[in-house]
């Protein structure tokens, strides 16, 4: 049981535990010599001696039992708390009143423990709950337009509709999956970053021609200036953060309107900043909008799974970076992403004038 306790636990303990023989030794001595002393018995009479022992063992065990409930219950109170909390109670908590610095520090510590479980008990809840309902959405899409086809009265154009909703809650269901998956490996810090030197400029062109289709049946102009930048570090989860950045800016800009995309580099910090035509994010939105299945815009709901932002900070905070969001309601939006340059064993990010 003790080696478990803290240090300074132990030896608090072994002094009251040594003070506590002290005593009962002084007390002996002095009960013999008294008895020596100032009686007619001698020490040499067994039944005083005998007596004489029991009373100081009985006294030193009563103030030994004493002192170590006193030390010992808020040892019993943790231990309660625990198996508390080991039967799935995350609410308790413990008063951290002691006079003892390492038990005062323990509780506190439990406490914090406490509060971050229930804090992840009730994020793990709402997100198997979203998680639920993102599932069953497209699945629903796919089994009502399955039982369509079976319709044999259907003419070929409605089934070529059922067919291309099917494949899009397919698309839209694979893709929640890998979004799911990605996030997790990256909160678990199971995701290895491998590193090499890359044209992020190029990366981001990337993006934006796989998003061709998407932007162009919007008819948005797309006003790009990106700086050449050789660039070492994780190239896959960046490209996500790119993809679902200016994703997101075609999503919500209006038709015919213009989404700006820049890249540059200020202060070895690179800089990546994309701005939509849109409706703007209210305030209130902007706080939650990078938590896990939030949509400040419903109306976009069947395009999205609230999950790309998210995605988006978990990725850039897991490589020191962070993501801002500037908007105005009726403004637009403008998300900037500010990645500090890598500088190991002289790598980094190699900056050109010339523009693309």
């Amino acid at each position: 049981m003790f080696r478990n306790l803290p240090h300074k636990l132990r030896f608090y303990y072994t002094l009251i535990a040594l003070g506590i023989i002290t005593v009962s030794a002084l007390l002996f001595g002095t009960l013999v010599i008294a008895v020596d002393r100032f009686t007619e018995f001698r020490i040499t009479s067994f039944p005083i001696l005998l007596f004489v022992i029991f009373v100081s063992v009985a006294f030193g065990t009563v103030f030994a039992f004493l002192f170590s409930r006193k030390i010992l219950s808020p040892i019993t109170r943790l231990d309660e708390a625990l198996q508390k909390v080991a039967s799935g109670d995350f609410t308790v908590r413990l008063d951290a009143d002691s006079r003892i610095d390492v038990i005062r520090n323990i509780y506190n510590d439990f406490n914090l423990m406490t509060q971050e479980l229930s804090a992840t008990e009730t994020l793990r809840s709402d997100f198997v709950s979203n998680v639920s309902h993102e599932f069953k959405t497209p699945i629903n899409a796919i089994e009502g337009y399955a039982m369509l086809l079976q319709d044999p009265n259907l003419d070929e154009q409605e089934q070529k509709e059922c067919a291309e909703k099917i494949l899009f809650n397919a698309r839209r269901l694979s893709e929640l999956v890998g979004n799911i998956l990605l996030l997790s490996r990256i909160e678990n810090q199971n995701l290895p970053f491998e590193k090499h030197t890359y044209r992020l400029d190029e990366q981001i062109r990337e993006a934006i021609v796989t998003l061709e289709p998407k932007w162009s049946e919007k008819q948005l102009d797309l006003d790009v200036d990106l700086q050449r930048v050789e660039y070492y570090g994780a190239e896959r989860p960046l490209y996500h953060v790119w993809s679902n950045l200016i994703e997101n800016a075609v999503k919500f800009s209006y038709p015919e309107s213009c989404v700006k995309i820049r890249l540059y580099i200020q202060d070895r910090v690179l800089i990546f900043t994309v701005a939509d035509a849109g409706p703007g994010i209210s305030p209130q939105a902007q706080s939650h909008i990078f938590e896990k299945f939030y949509q400040a815009d419903t109306s976009h709901k069947s395009e999205g799974n609230g999950l790309g932002l998210a995605l988006v900070k978990n990725i850039l905070d897991a490589l020191d970076g962070r993501v801002e969001v500037h908007s105005e309601p009726g403004f637009g939006a403008t998300f900037t992403v500010l990645l500090p340059l890598p500088n190991t064993q002289g790598k980094g990010a190699h900056i050109h004038m010339d523009k693309g």
